[in-house]
């Protein structure tokens, strides 16, 4: 089975979650990404049996309205029922590494509004310990450097991501050479530094239930 088709299982198997607890008046979180573009094309059927959505990128929001879902901003909705997204990297306590496609403070603000968060992911994402992926830090523009300097401190080798301006107008950092043994204590450490708009560690606000796209099925994960 090719990663793909790991990722389609996955994204099916959480909308069949997802189609089981929704009321009609339900607020959806849409996240970004590949395998969360799959949940996307699910939720087509079921268009008409939602209130609408929030979307973490205005990409997303183009994809959700492009299949006759409404989408609205989170101010106008205030509770988000379940919101379901990927992940560059997982273990298993629920942590997360996001950010790949530069939506993270989007997807934080989601996450931390939803009663639900539901992460979808295939087996090769799940690892003992984060930091293979380079953590994305989401940083003001005129921060860049100082930011830099302070994540080289800290034993990181910060990158800046060229040509990536995110919807908030900011640049991304991209950590590498970070063993996240303590995801919650750096998630912390990290956002305290002057410029940082947020990191991509979902440790604070983790997932409540991982879907784990495996070869032999779909392995969920609780809370």
């Amino acid at each position: 089975m090719t990663k793909e088709q790991l990722k389609m299982e996955v994204a099916i198997e959480a909308f069949n979650y997802v189609e089981s607890v929704i009321e009609r008046d339900t607020i959806i979180g849409v996240g970004t990404g590949s395998t969360a573009n799959f949940f996307i094309k699910e939720l087509a059927k079921i268009s008409g049996k939602i209130e609408g959505t929030v979307a973490s990128s205005e990409e997303t929001a183009r994809r959700l309205r492009s299949i006759g879902i409404p989408v609205f901003g989170l101010n106008t909705v205030g509770v988000v029922g379940v919101y379901v997204d990927g992940a560059d990297e997982a273990n298993d306590h629920l942590h997360l590494i996001k950010g790949g496609g530069a939506a993270l403070t989007r997807e934080k603000i989601i996450a931390a509004a939803s009663e639900e968060f539901v992460c979808i992911a295939d087996e090769s994402k799940l690892v003992p310990i984060l930091g293979k992926f380079p953590l994305p830090v989401e940083v003001i523009p005129m921060s860049r450097s100082f930011v830099g300097r302070q994540i080289v401190k800290l034993g990181g080798d910060p990158v800046y991501r060229e040509g990536c301006i995110t919807d908030n107008g900011n640049h991304i950092i991209d950590i590498f050479n970070l063993e996240i043994t303590q995801p919650a204590a750096m998630e912390a450490e990290l956002n305290q530094i002057t410029g940082v708009v947020t990191n991509g560690l979902f440790a604070k606000r983790r997932a409540d239930q991982l879907f784990i796209g495996t070869t032999s099925g779909v392995k969920i994960i609780k809370s």
